[in-house]
């Protein structure tokens, strides 16, 4: 698998805007037939056809092939030109590459997120304070402290292309950050009215409907315990193409 993405920065804030992962088709030796930047390019003129659909997030923490998350890309010499990178893999993309296969290959498929901005570890912490700030402000005049257009979602204009969307944007939302709560329930919901196939992980809290409209969609990756029936889960949505609702035991 090979994962490309695009990097915006404003104000000392770096963002991934756009993201793909693409799953290899294989040669006859059965190894990976690799794509470049303009195979790349030519796919994306025709997203119809090539996309298959959309994951969604949380939040990124990648990087161009060569450079790291340890300190900001600008400062490790990695110009931000608005153009797509070969980026490494990561835990989400090594996840994906031994998930999404067979029915997928020789196709692409978009990763967006609740928000852009390319940093670890962003919950919880004052952050999400600036955040939910910030989306009380969105539909207006005033100034966000981060970028309206490179961080969010602009929900009722959204594009998605492909059959189907997989929510692993996670579940886990304080009550009083009232206004991310509401930014996750409208992507969802605008999800479902483009009439995407929507699929996601959930447990016995919440019934298939519920899920919906609480945005309570389990992310692939936890630690712990957990750890391996949420990768299995994941592994699981992504045996059918579109993917299915999964479902975790007790």
């Amino acid at each position: 698998m090979q994962t490309f993405g695009i990097f915006s920065t404003n104000f000392d804030h770096e963002y991934l805007t756009k993201h793909y992962i693409y799953i290899n088709e294989k040669d006859e030796e059965r190894q990976d037939i690799k794509i470049t930047l303009n195979d790349l390019k030519t796919l994306l003129k025709k997203k119809n056809k090539n996309v298959a659909g959309t994951i969604f997030l949380y939040n990124p923490t990648v990087c161009p092939i060569g450079y790291n998350n340890d300190s900001l890309l600008s400062k490790q010499g990695f110009e931000i030109d608005g153009n797509f990178h070969e980026l490494e893999m990561n835990d989400v993309t090594n996840l994906c590459s031994k998930s999404i296969r067979d029915g997928y290959r020789g196709k692409l498929i978009e990763i967006k997120y609740l928000f852009n901005l390319n940093k670890a570890n962003i919950e919880p912490t004052p952050i999400l304070e600036e955040l939910d700030s910030d989306l009380d402000r969105y539909s207006s005049n005033q100034l966000t402290r981060y970028d309206k257009q490179m961080n969010y979602q602009d929900y009722l204009n959204m594009s998605l292309n492909g059959k189907f969307v997989y929510f692993g944007s996670g579940h886990k939302y304080d009550r009083h950050h009232k206004e991310i709560i509401a930014y996750a329930r409208n992507i969802a919901s605008q999800a479902v009215k483009l009439g995407k196939e929507i699929a996601y992980t959930h447990d016995n809290n919440y019934d298939v409907d519920e899920c919906i409209d609480m945005a309570y969609f389990l992310a692939p990756l936890a630690q712990g315990k957990i750890r391996e029936k949420r990768a299995n889960a994941f592994k699981n949505a992504f045996r059918t193409n579109p993917p299915s609702i999964q479902k975790l035991g007790s």
